[in-house]
């Protein structure tokens, strides 16, 4: 039965520490590296309803996307929504991991599982990492189809792999697509990036309000499907990657994908 930090210790061979941004908060955030581990739950967001899923069911290590403790804190008061999770985390001896910025740069991470799951060729990071990585690490994907497809028929793509509760656009749509970029979660920032390696489209999400305003003058077309949508998609392949290194560890473990809705809905 391996402990919290030999988990760790496999994790550096699918999702290195090394390769998040220096902002970034990833690693053990919660619990005793010498806790021994035998059920697993993996999810994208911290929320208070996945900690009491995980205290429910048993579940050791709780593995998510996005970090419980992003900016130092001041206090830990069980009034607010993260200093419940962590109470209830600790209460139970649940150990917290976090893989953000490290699991968006390294190849079958989320912005390249989105990549090859819209069937995109000869993809490469829109920014590569940079920090000795032996494979294209990077934040983002650019690629392209074999034969072009329409805007229409591209929508359909980004709705049947991500499932938007709504999609966004801005800029003008364009009457063939080849050449797609893409970074799931918040990098409209990169729009400018995508234009200048010749995309077609960016696809995103949290788009400001100015590059918005930005893509009309430039001419790229924008899609914003959402930040849950572009990035929840990659849990589950997530999930079979950790299920195949455990496994050649010898480790009988159980690892479940925890079923998370978008926090934003229409109304």
């Amino acid at each position: 039965m391996p402990t919290v930090r030999d988990f760790l210790t496999a994790l550096q061979h699918i999702v290195p520490e090394s390769l998040a941004e220096d902002w970034d908060n990833v690693g053990l955030l919660v619990g005793d590296p010498n806790q021994r581990v035998t059920r697993v739950l993996l999810a994208l967001d911290p929320t208070c309803s996945l900690i009491e899923q995980a205290a429910t069911g048993g579940y050791d290590l709780v593995i998510t996307h996005h970090p419980v403790i992003f900016r130092p804190l001041k206090a830990l008061r069980t009034d607010t929504p993260s200093g419940r999770f962590i109470a209830t985390a600790a209460s139970h001896k649940i150990a917290v991991l976090a893989c953000h910025t490290n699991l968006d740069s390294i190849q079958g991470g989320v912005s390249d599982y989105l990549a090859r799951a819209l069937g995109l060729r000869d993809t490469r990071p829109l920014i590569f990492s940079g920090k000795n990585c032996e494979l294209d690490c990077g934040i983002g994907r650019i690629g392209h189809y074999a034969s072009t497809i329409s805007a229409a028929a591209f929508l359909d793509k980004v709705k049947a792999v991500c499932n938007p509760p709504w999609t966004l656009e801005a800029g003008p749509r364009p009457d063939t697509i080849t050449v797609v970029a893409l970074c799931g979660g918040s990098c409209s920032d990169l729009a400018d990036t995508a234009l200048n390696l010749g995309a077609h489209v960016f696809v995103t999400a949290e788009v400001k309000h100015s590059v918005a305003c930005w893509a009309a003058d430039a001419g790229l077309w924008l899609l914003d499907a959402g930040h849950f949508a572009t990035e929840n998609p990659a849990m589950s392949l997530f999930r079979d990657t950790l299920l195949k290194k455990v496994t050649s560890r010898g480790w009988d473990l159980q690892i479940d994908a925890a079923s998370q809705k978008p926090p934003l809905r229409l109304v």
